[in-house]
């Protein structure tokens, strides 16, 4: 069932739980989590990078296998399928193409800038039944492309992007993408909850899901965040399951060299890690 993000995060943000945006690469990923929030009873949140949107095709092409299989597969959790950082650009060309979510990131103009362009983000979006998230201060590290400092994002500032009404908000909080570095300092807890306090019952985002220990999880999920993204440990996990599958020599074994058995281990090695998110996240049995 494919839907905004909007109730889904509202109904997380009141039940002290966390909906999971689990970025898609390919029809192997997509089909991996989609057929896990099945089985799991969860609601999911499919993203899309800009650039992993360029590498699959574009955004009509991601529409169109997302609502194919949701069909097929019988899929009747609710799916939104959602913009990751996008520019204003991406995100006007991902409503048109039927995304049912968008981000704006426009956490590198000045908060002026951001707060003008998010507003007629959100108002197109809304006027379509898109839903939006926003972004304030920076997450740092590297993901696809996009960069970010790491800076702590301003409570006042994350209120004013709130009050325009936004469905949900990322906010930096010492978060980054990528792998943590051994020297990471942690979330920033106080930081956290001066944005809570200073968004109210706004559904709150952290990206850089992997990595940040289970404890800090759900301490972040009791302050407020609604929405949790896991990109680089499917990445991890793919990986590692396909090349063991290539150092066992199984490809070179009958017909091992199909393409569907070599992606097999890896398609598994994502359902596996799904699954461990949405326990972690608590979003089994939410649907």
């Amino acid at each position: 069932m494919l839907v905004s993000a909007s109730k889904m995060l509202k109904d997380a943000r009141a039940g002290q739980y966390a909906v999971g945006q689990f970025n898609i690469n390919n029809l192997e990923w997509t089909k991996a989590i989609l057929t896990t929030a099945q089985e799991n009873n969860s609601p999911v949140i499919l993203g899309v990078s800009e650039g992993a949107a360029k590498y699959m095709g574009g955004y009509k092409t991601i529409v169109g296998m997302v609502k194919g299989m949701i069909e097929d597969l019988n899929i009747t959790v609710p799916v939104a399928i959602h913009l990751d950082h996008g520019s204003y650009e991406g995100a006007l060309k991902a409503m048109e193409a039927g995304f049912t979510s968008v981000m704006f990131d426009g956490s590198h103009y000045p908060i002026e800038e951001n707060i003008k362009k998010t507003k007629e983000i959100i108002e197109l979006a809304h006027s379509k039944g898109i839903s939006v998230e926003a972004e304030v201060g920076s997450i740092g590290g590297e993901e696809d492309g996009v960069v970010g400092t790491g800076e702590i994002a301003d409570p006042q500032e994350c209120k004013a992007i709130a009050e325009l009404g936004v469905d949900m908000l990322a906010a930096g909080i010492g978060n980054i993408h990528g792998k943590y570095p051994e020297n990471w300092q942690g979330l920033n807890f106080d930081a956290l909850e001066k944005i809570k306090a200073a968004t109210g019952e706004m559904p709150l985002v952290l990206h850089g899901g992997t990595g940040i220990p289970e404890d800090m999880i759900k301490k972040a999920i009791s302050l407020g965040v609604a929405k949790i993204n896991v990109n680089t440990e499917k990445q991890l996990a793919f990986a590692q399951a396909t090349r063991k599958y290539f150092e066992e020599g199984k490809d070179l074994q009958g017909k091992g060299f199909d393409p569907r058995k070599i992606l097999a281990p890896g398609y598994e090695a994502i359902k596996k890690t799904v699954k461990e998110k949405m326990e972690l996240f608590g979003s089994i049995n939410k649907a």
